[in-house]
């Protein structure tokens, strides 16, 4: 089996190893590609020995996290003592199903096809034939895990959780089936203080990998990545799977960020939404920027969504931020003009000529539009409603460069012009110019 590994790897391209495949008999096939740990798994990617009760897998992208969940799933499934109650957490419904079930590393990929365990989409849940039911769960509904029980959970990319913490609260609750539950959790990491808790937890395992760990992505790919992002703090956090904190000279810190934090929004007496239009939708450009905030009776500033969406065309994200302010009922849609001119008002337009937009224009540089916003933060006064990873980390990676993980910061710009229009203070505004 194992020269079998090692000829099949040495073959240069895909085509080569599809035919290598065809070669095989069916059994010969199955008995060595669905033989995971014996075969193909790495040390970091096979379950901990210990009595532990939570296995937290950080890892870069591609490092193999999600094979790992779903193969470790399958081997208590058809271990001697099998689950009878599986949760399946992801970021939202539809990344468990893309990504933790129907994906190329997911868990119907991970069994021969005639042992795969029935997936039933209507009521979100795998029924296995020995009576194990998996049910999924999004992170945005954190109630969900209210009432149901289980003895065995696989948390995905928690990093990404806008709910993180009442999410993992209340599957602490639910995790008490059998002798010993358990629950594993695979994510690329970011300095959140839920992974800081699982990091110092006395029941809590702890493996890592980074992208570069895994032999079976490409070699072209792996360059790539290294030449764009070898050694930047992006890279460290993406590929290398490692925790980065803050840069010293950055504007927002995840203390105060933290601080602030609300799980609901007060009654808001004024809600917008912020456009930071993308020059152009090719691959490599900058996100369009799209941000929900709002003004609450007590003054404060609440953010509520960040929308954000990259190689976009001006009809997507025009259709993405109307859908966003009728979705919060907003009172304006905020748009930077500096790129587009009158082609932002007018594909907003074109989507829904009953929003109402207010065009404006940047007359000062990023740093010193986001410096009174990021002292708003500093005095208590903004509180993000939920989780929002991604803007959180350009907050925290932003400085006096005006750069964030090496470029243009457009969720944070969106977040600046949203807070800006709601004129939570007139000290030290940011100058801008409604056309």
């Amino acid at each position: 089996m194992k020269s079998l590994r090692a000829a099949y790897l040495a073959l240069p391209t895909r085509r080569m190893r599809d035919r290598f495949l065809k070669g095989l008999s069916d059994r010969e096939a199955a008995a060595w590609l669905f033989a995971f740990e014996k075969e193909w798994a790495r040390p970091e990617q096979l379950p901990p020995p210990g009595d532990w009760r939570t296995w937290l897998f950080m890892g870069g992208r591609g490092a193999g996290k999600t094979r790992a969940g779903a193969e470790w799933i399958r081997s208590r499934v058809m271990g001697a003592d099998p689950p009878s109650r599986i949760a399946l957490i992801g970021e939202t419904y539809a990344d468990v199903r893309d990504v933790m079930i129907d994906g190329v590393s997911g868990l119907l990929a991970v069994y021969p096809p005639g042992e795969r365990p029935s997936w039933l989409p209507s009521r979100r849940r795998l029924e296995w034939r020995n009576g194990t039911i998996a049910q999924v769960f999004s992170a945005d509904e954190p109630d969900g895990l209210r009432g149901p029980q289980f003895d065995l959970a696989w948390a995905d990319e928690v990093a990404k959780w806008r709910y993180a913490e009442r999410c993992w609260d209340n599957l602490q609750f639910a995790l008490r089936l059998g002798v010993r539950p358990r629950q594993l959790v695979t994510t690329t990491p970011r300095p959140l203080p839920l992974l800081q808790q699982l990091l110092n937890a006395p029941d809590c395992v702890v493996t890592r990998a980074g992208t570069a760990a895994n032999p079976y992505l490409p070699a072209a790919f792996l360059e790539a990545m290294q030449r764009k992002y070898g050694g930047t703090r992006l890279g460290r956090q993406e590929l290398d799977g490692d925790i980065i904190t803050e840069r010293a000279d950055a504007l927002w810190t995840r203390e105060i960020i933290e601080a602030a934090r609300r799980q609901e929004a007060p009654h808001l007496k004024r809600i917008v939404i912020a456009i930071d239009p993308a020059a152009t939708s090719r691959r490599n450009a900058d996100a369009t920027g799209i941000v929900a905030a709002g003004q609450g009776a007590d003054g404060r500033g609440y953010v509520l969504d960040d929308a954000t969406i990259s190689n976009a065309r001006p009809d997507q994200w025009a259709a993405r931020a109307v859908a966003l302010y009728h979705r919060h009922e907003a009172d304006a849609l905020v748009a930077e003009v500096n790129q587009g001119g009158d082609m932002v008002a007018a594909v907003i337009a074109a989507v829904d000529p009953q929003v109402v937009v207010t065009p404006v224009r940047a007359t000062r540089g990023k740093v010193l539009r986001a410096e009174p916003i990021a002292a708003l933060y500093a005095q208590g006064r903004i509180s993000h409603v939920g989780c929002f990873p991604a803007l959180e980390d350009e907050l925290c990676d932003f400085g006096v460069d005006g750069l964030s993980g090496g470029r243009s910061p457009d969720r944070l710009d969106a977040l600046v012009w949203a807070l800006t229009a709601l004129r939570l203070t007139t000290d030290a505004a940011p100058r801008l110019r409604s056309l």
